[in-house]
């Protein structure tokens, strides 16, 4: 009773907690290029099952990736045409007819290859910045070496075309696909001499079951000698299709084979005639109005789409829109290009907080003067004269005189006296500067803030002063004193360029130099004057708050003088020395950084659909 009571609460818990639990989400995509190799790099939160494949009339590269979700903010379209390499243009969205799957097409200058390299929790698409980088052997040693991961609870590799099941439907489509394959099919032997290509494929068809179509051409080719022992029926027909160059096209379980020679001329005259129907497709204009992008910036990425010899872009600078005539098929490319890119400039406001410590310790504690006496040995003793006290509670350094006590005559002793000095000093200070600006992302924004002061220089001069009846020339010299004022400035200087992540975080490009002033070390001279200066590149989510430096500055220092081995005798050393004076000073700098978007949804960084009215 206990324990089916038990498993029954066990399911119902399961069909409580939410689906995404168990779900595998793209966490980030990223595009960045190494020499003469682009990446489209996704961070998912598990590993995952890609495939990838080309669309060479559309100079595309297709990446799937099966049974994961993203958030509308990492879908987002990624411009990559200020890059030299192939690509231009990534965007990424729900597959059609597959929600739980995400395809990212890679818009290419040219039709170049690519090769999927996977890592722990992350999926690589490398694609060549011009033809001929990867060379075959890289592509398939990468196919070859690529980590297993999980696919449907079996364990298979991520670089191999896999069967989706053992229908003769799933397996042939396999054979058509290219890359590396792994074979699932029934096991079979074959011992044959001098057989014919045709009697050797309707061998391998009766066995396997598909149904077959061989083309004329494939009769002409020269027979094969195999001896093939326990192997799965779809590898020994994929190698017979490899030694003989044919090519097998599918359709549902129906496998069509022909010669490579012939598959290319179809080929040939297919896209012949889907040129011949698209020079005689209609054009059609459409006007794409541009609000916050630079027209001359979304032309030039447009331009890349246009139908060659017939498409044509024409930019309207006074209403600042792009009229655009070409096939319908093109237009509705650009509507979504033009949708993904034309959003609000990221505007990032950074507070700034300058905090500076100061701190400061004294003490004086010890004879003054140390003590004096007189001592008269040959005068007749004299009638002693009392004793003299004082008392000063003053606060100031110089008269802190605590206990005073002085004699003026007592027997042969005269003019004893002594001050004791105890004295503690204690100053504290904090400044605070909080500068804020705000700016466009990757738009360098600088605050100045300027603090002023004087000091008094003089300098002589000389100057000649004539006699009465002297004769020409004559005079007396005399020397003036002219005072200037010199200024000299202390300035808090913030320099920041911000630049958004996909992922919505910001990266800080910062500068600060901060000079102050301090004491003047003699009268009317100028003051002391320190500068301190950060420069570094830090990460920081949106509205998070980050230290990016600090300095801290300990100084302690003590004076001693006094007779000499007398001043260090124990207890009556005091006596013959000067006071005990410590002095320990502190500062400290801390530099915080804040910075917040304040348009996310009008820039497209927040997802909408997850947005509720309050």
């Amino acid at each position: 009773m206990k324990k089916g009571f038990f498993q029954h609460s066990l399911a119902l818990l399961f069909l409580v907690m939410p689906f995404q639990a168990f779900s595998n989400s793209i966490k980030s995509v990223d595009f960045y290029q190494q020499g003469d190799v682009s990446y489209l790099e996704l961070t998912l939160d598990e590993e995952a099952w890609a495939e990838r494949f080309h669309i060479t009339d559309d100079k595309q590269v297709i990446l799937d990736v099966r049974g994961v979700k993203a958030s509308e903010t990492v879908l987002r379209g990624i411009d990559t045409s200020e890059f030299s390499g192939s690509a231009v243009f990534v965007s990424g969205y729900k597959k059609p007819g597959s929600p739980e799957d995400i395809r990212f097409a890679v818009q290419l200058r040219d039709n170049v290859r690519s090769k999927i390299i996977k890592e722990k929790n992350k999926i690589k698409l490398a694609i060549e910045n011009r033809f001929g980088v990867f060379n075959q052997s890289e592509l398939e040693e990468a196919e070859a070496n690529n980590p297993i991961q999980t696919v449907n609870s079996n364990t298979v590799d991520a670089g191999i075309n896999v069967p989706k099941s053992g229908d003769i439907e799933d397996i042939l489509e396999n054979l058509t696909l290219s890359g590396a394959k792994k074979y699932v099919g029934k096991k079979i032997s074959l011992n044959v001499k001098n057989i014919g290509i045709s009697d050797l494929l309707k061998m391998i068809a009766d066995t396997s079951g598909f149904n077959i179509i061989i083309d004329d051409e494939v009769v002409k080719s020269a027979p094969l000698t195999l001896t093939l022992t326990n192997i799965p029926w779809d590898q020994a027909l994929d190698t017979v299709l490899n030694l003989s160059n044919l090519v097998a096209k599918k359709n549902s379980n129906i496998l069509t084979i022909t010669t490579y020679d012939k598959a290319v001329k179809e080929k040939e005259q297919k896209l012949e005639s889907e040129k011949k129907i698209a020079e005689k497709e209609p054009l059609v204009t459409k006007i794409f109005p541009i609000s916050f992008a630079k027209l001359g910036d979304i032309g030039k990425i447009l331009k890349e789409y246009l139908t060659p010899e017939r498409g044509r872009i024409t930019e309207d600078q006074r209403t600042n829109s792009l009229i655009v005539k070409d096939t319908v098929e093109v237009i509705e490319k650009m509507k979504k290009i033009v949708e993904t890119l034309d959003t609000q400039t990221p505007q990032i406001l950074i507070e700034a907080k300058i905090v500076e410590a100061s701190e400061s310790y004294s003490k004086r504690m010890g004879l003054e003067r140390g003590l004096q006496f007189g001592y008269d040995p040959v005068s007749p003793i004299a009638t002693s004269e009392g004793p003299g006290f004082s008392f000063n509670s003053a606060t100031t350094p110089d008269s802190a005189n605590l206990v005073g006590m002085s004699i003026g005559l007592f027997r042969r002793l005269k003019d004893l006296n002594f001050s004791l000095q105890l004295m503690e000093s204690e100053s504290k200070g904090k400044v605070i500067s909080s500068p804020k600006i705000i700016t466009q992302n990757k738009k360098a924004a600088t605050i100045t803030s300027s603090e002023t002061t004087s000091y008094r220089v003089a300098n002589a001069t000389n100057a000649a002063v004539g006699g009465a009846g002297a004769g020409a020339g004559a005079g007396t010299v005399v020397g003036q004193l002219a005072v200037n004022f010199v200024q000299i400035n202390a300035d808090l200087n913030l320099t920041v360029t911000p630049q958004v992540t996909n992922e919505g975080s910001i990266n800080l490009e910062v500068q600060l130099k901060k000079s102050g002033f301090g004491k003047a070390r003699f009268a009317d001279g100028p003051p002391d004057t320190t500068t301190r200066n950060i420069k570094t590149n830090v990460l920081v989510d949106n509205g998070s708050t980050v230290v990016i430096g600090g300095l801290y500055r300990t100084e302690e220092s003590q004076a001693i003088s006094g007779v000499p081995f007398l001043k260090d005798l124990p207890l009556l050393g005091w006596l013959f020395r000067t006071p005990y004076n410590p002095d320990t000073s502190r500062s400290e700098l801390i530099i915080f950084l804040t910075p917040r978007i304040i348009n996310q949804e009008e820039a497209g960084l927040v997802d909408r659909s997850s947005i509720v009215d309050s």
